[in-house]
């Protein structure tokens, strides 16, 4: 081997080391606070994930019981998924909220039994965790840069309530006082209790998405529902049998009218499919039983909700869930593949690897940006592993590995060479984020010319700071001010969107610019693509710890001319930093 060949293998190999040394130092993302609960609990959910596979290909039994014992083996899994929440930063009342819908999708019933011996799957999460009932008023929705909590459908059913709008029988005209003559019996199962629960679910859902409307939030269909069922069946006798009309008796309760009244009310489809795996959820039995859990469980916060937000990511309806999308988003939402990894792991002979296989195909399928993707999610479950490790983590990683580390070798191998060339290590990093952002513009460009049946391109004609802010963070991180300008192509047709973010999106929400109103939409998802591209940085990274590694320039100045250069993967401070510990490790491998 030629000496050359030997100086270069030994310096990739230095500066792969650097960058893979440590998951933070591929990332702009601050996801040591996540391992505490900071910001996000996408780790509790990988490590809750983890548990219940574990403890379910083992034997466990997971099924809630009604039984005469004052506990059952449902507990003890139950106790290890909220310990297992808690120890990455969950607070009890999330941590509980979590476990259960996590557990929930293993196919746990969420309630059992009649009066005594009844359990609920929400309040004894609840009570394993050491949380005090609180009431679904308190409990926010997930935020959507803004958010509202429960209190707009618990206003309105109580006002619907005392208007007399719920129930088809006035209190003030029954002839018993209550018991087994109403609970148990065609007064109260077949009449009042099913009416109530269709007429406050709707009542309360429509609350939901008027609030979140008033709130400037596109209205989250799930979240609605669900705090409108929940908000009724606070009130009403959730474990009643309905009229047969409803169902088989003993099959069908009034949580699940009340939950087909609201998904039906929020625009829900009937029916709801677990990606790779095509499990079939009824969509009214999942709300109702979400809303059943969401109003026994405490007081979870709005980190709680987004959390099980991205849980219902694994439906491929795309009801919610940021992880489940083209889009990659910042990695404290990246929890979605742990909960489809869970739901294929329990799959009748499915095995870590080959649950990686599936993982892995859905990513280089549906990603506007697959390779970012996958990197993502390997920061992600290595961070998890930090904490525990399981089936689910090995799975991710499985994953995620072959593509990492190909991404790793290519840009090293490309600054190398190209450093050896005579290029500046500043237009090798922009050569890099150029080749991110045409990637992403492309497949953008292909999704909605298959969606519109159109030859589609979309490209952003400029990406900048200081759209419109005078301050050193504003003028020098675009993330914060944008300064988008945009290019949409139909079938020859060009529409140029100039300041896209900071006057085109705020025109036409306020009823200005119509002309153009169709054209907003289709930029959403390369812009958010493009503005959340600090959640992997491997194009400051690699090129510095090379550029360090050669000797061409120490770490610190790798690091900032790097970071300086990267137009698209430098949205926010930091990727400096980790570029630059990444390029003293690649110096140290060189100098041992």
């Amino acid at each position: 081997m030629k000496h050359s060949e030997t100086e270069r293998e030994k310096i990739l190999l230095a500066a792969i080391t650097g960058a893979n040394a440590s998951p933070n130092w591929l990332t702009s993302d601050m996801v040591d606070a996540l391992l505490g609960g900071h910001g996000m609990l996408n780790i509790a959910v990988v490590n809750i994930a983890d548990v219940l596979v574990s403890q379910m290909t083992r034997g466990a039994d997971t099924k809630l019981r009604l039984a005469n014992a004052s506990s059952i083996p449902l507990d003890d899994v139950l106790e290890k998924a909220i310990k297992a929440a808690m120890a990455a930063g969950a607070a009890p009342a999330n941590a509980a909220l979590l476990s259960a819908v996590m557990l929930y999708f293993t196919g746990t019933k969420a309630q059992v039994g009649i009066p005594a011996g009844n359990r609920k799957l929400g309040a004894r999460a609840r009570m394993l965790a050491g949380v005090d009932r609180s009431g679904v008023a308190v409990i926010p929705t997930s935020k959507k840069n803004n958010k509202v909590s429960g209190f707009a459908a618990v206003m309105a059913v109580h006002q619907a309530l005392i208007a007399g709008e719920l129930s088809p029988v006035s209190g003030d005209d029954m002839v018993v006082s209550g018991g087994p003559l109403v609970g148990h019996s065609r007064l109260g199962e077949d009449i009042i209790f099913p009416a109530m629960a269709a007429n406050g679910a709707r009542v309360g859902t429509r609350a939901m998405m008027a609030a979140m409307a008033g709130a400037a939030m596109k209205p989250q269909k799930v979240n609605a529902a669900v705090f409108g069922a929940a908000a009724i069946l606070e009130i009403i006798h959730p474990d009643a049998d309905v009229a047969e009309e409803w169902g088989p008796h003993g099959k069908v309760t009034t949580t699940y009218v009340a939950g087909k009244s609201a998904a039906e009310t929020a625009g829900l489809p009937d029916t709801l499919h677990v990606r790779i795996t095509g499990q079939e959820y009824d969509t009214a039995q999942v709300i109702g039983d979400l809303g059943l859990m969401l109003k026994d469980i405490g007081g979870p916060s709005v980190i709680g909700i987004m959390a099980v937000d991205e849980i219902l990511g694994m439906f491929e309806e795309g009801i919610a869930g940021s992880s489940a999308g083209p889009v990659n988003p910042p990695l404290g939402h990246v929890c979605t593949d742990a909960v489809i990894a869970m739901k294929c792991l329990l799959e009748e002979g499915e095995t870590s690897e080959s649950v990686a296989l599936a993982l892995r195909k859905r990513r280089f399928d549906m990603a506007f940006d697959p390779e970012v993707s996958m990197v993502a999610m390997n920061i992600v479950a290595k961070k998890a592993m930090q904490l525990m490790g399981g089936p689910v983590t090995n799975a991710m990683i499985l994953a995620s590995e072959p593509t990492r580390a190909k991404a790793l070798y290519r840009r090293a191998a490309k600054t190398y060479d190209d450093l050896k060339a005579g290029k500046e290590l500043a237009e090798i990093v922009r050569e890099l984020d150029d080749e991110r952002k045409t990637n992403v513009e492309a497949n953008v460009g292909k999704f909605f010319s298959k969606m519109m049946n159109k030859d589609v391109t979309i490209r952003l004609t400029h990406i900048g700071p200081g759209a419109r802010r005078s301050s050193k963070l504003a003028k020098e991180w675009y993330a914060f001010d944008a300064h988008l300008d945009a290019e949409i192509t139909v079938d020859g047709v060009t529409t140029r969107l100039e300041r896209y973010a900071d006057q085109v999106i705020p025109d036409v929400a306020q009823g200005r610019r119509q002309d153009i109103a169709w054209a907003v939409p289709m930029v959403v998802p390369l812009a958010s693509e493009i503005l959340l591209s600090s959640n992997v940085i491997m194009n400051v990274t690699v090129p510095a710890a090379v550029a360090a590694a050669m000797g061409k320039m120490t770490p610190q100045e790798a690091g900032k001319v790097a970071q300086k250069a990267a137009f698209v993967s430098s949205g926010i401070p930091g990727s400096n930093v980790n570029a630059e510990a990444a390029a003293r490790m690649a110096v140290l491998v060189m100098e041992n």
